[in-house]
């Protein structure tokens, strides 16, 4: 698991996958489904001695949608259960990813992921200052 760098969602997914502007909002209690995307909440907690938190859930995002470009306040780190998506960071080469194939994503880096004809299932962890949105848009 250690390269399972999540390090803390990406969250799960971050809901990073998602409409940004839907991800600045508290992490819903239920699922949730916005755009072609899915997310089902797993686990909210804090980080034992900080004033962070971690998020964890499960993006379902459907073929061929783009999620925009956007950021996170913390780290983010995923693992793709089905399917797969290219990962668009900006300063880096892009990924294409796949089941079974893990991710990180850097604090406040500008990112974007595309889905191809199969979408895909994705499990995201993040972790944010208490109080900070989970995600915010970015040009």
């Amino acid at each position: 698991m250690q390269n399972f760098k999540w390090m803390v969602f990406a969250a799960f997914v971050a809901f990073a996958f998602g409409n940004p502007a839907a991800s600045q909002q508290s992490f819903p209690a239920a699922t949730n489904q916005t755009q072609g995307i899915k997310r089902i909440p797993l686990q909210r907690f804090d980080v034992p001695g900080t004033n962070y938190e971690t998020v964890i859930g499960i993006a379902e995002i459907a073929p061929n949608v783009a999620i925009g470009r956007h950021t996170h306040p913390g780290p983010e780190s995923g693992f793709i259960m089905e399917g797969g998506f290219e990962l668009l960071i900006d300063g880096e080469a892009p990924r294409q990813l796949k089941a079974g194939d893990s991710y990180q994503v850097p604090p406040r880096a500008i990112h974007d992921a595309k889905t191809g004809s199969t979408g895909a299932k994705v499990i995201a962890t993040y972790v944010v200052e208490k109080g900070q949105p989970l995600a915010a848009p970015s040009k």
